[in-house]
């Protein structure tokens, strides 16, 4: 019988909390298992294992970025939408450093919910480049170059990549601008 009050989205959300306190490549069944107070083979009645946790993971932490990046763009245009999205972006994975690496891993196709959480990350960062004109092939290259720089930023950060003596926050400000100025001044 499951423990009373544990559910697979209770499951995740914990697999999430733990995953930014110990770091994802720590995230363990056992160790989600431990935390939650149940033996580990209870834990299958939640979760069919790890690569389905990691699917789960990976779904909630897209949700949640989707969520962020939208709130982020709504209201804005240009390079103040620009602005306010990478910034969330680089807030998220700041404040979530076990899960934001899960946002990375492609959308299930059988999980309707994931694939709408991606497709709403995309929108935001797509609505954006409409604001600078960028539509159709132009505007797959240009999230490309978005989500590369942006994601490429904040792994390095993470990890402790930026040993030179300048303002870490100085550098993302100017490469949001360098992406602004190539939006602007995009050639088809």
């Amino acid at each position: 019988m499951p423990r009373a009050g544990l559910t697979p989205q209770t499951v995740v959300r914990e697999a999430a909390r733990l995953a930014d306190e110990v770091g994802p490549d720590r995230l363990t069944l056992a160790a989600l298992a431990a935390r939650l107070g149940v033996a580990l083979p209870s834990l299958y009645k939640h979760v069919k294992g790890a690569d389905a946790l990691a699917q789960q993971l990976s779904a909630l932490a897209t949700a949640e970025l989707a969520t962020e990046l939208t709130a982020a763009a709504a209201g804005r245009a240009g390079s103040d939408a620009l602005r306010a999205v990478a910034g969330a972006y680089r807030d998220y994975a700041r404040r979530h450093p076990g899960r934001y690496p899960a946002t990375q891993r492609p959308p299930d196709p059988a999980d309707p919910e994931h694939v709408a959480a991606a497709d709403r990350a995309v929108g935001a960062v797509y609505a954006i480049l409409h604001g600078y004109g960028l539509t159709d092939d132009a505007a797959v290259d240009a999230t490309r170059m978005f989500r590369s720089a942006v994601h490429g930023f904040v792994t390095l950060e993470a990890s402790g990549g930026f040993g030179l003596p300048r303002d870490i926050d100085r550098s993302f400000d100017q490469m949001v601008a360098a992406l602004d100025t190539a939006y602007r001044d995009w050639r088809s």
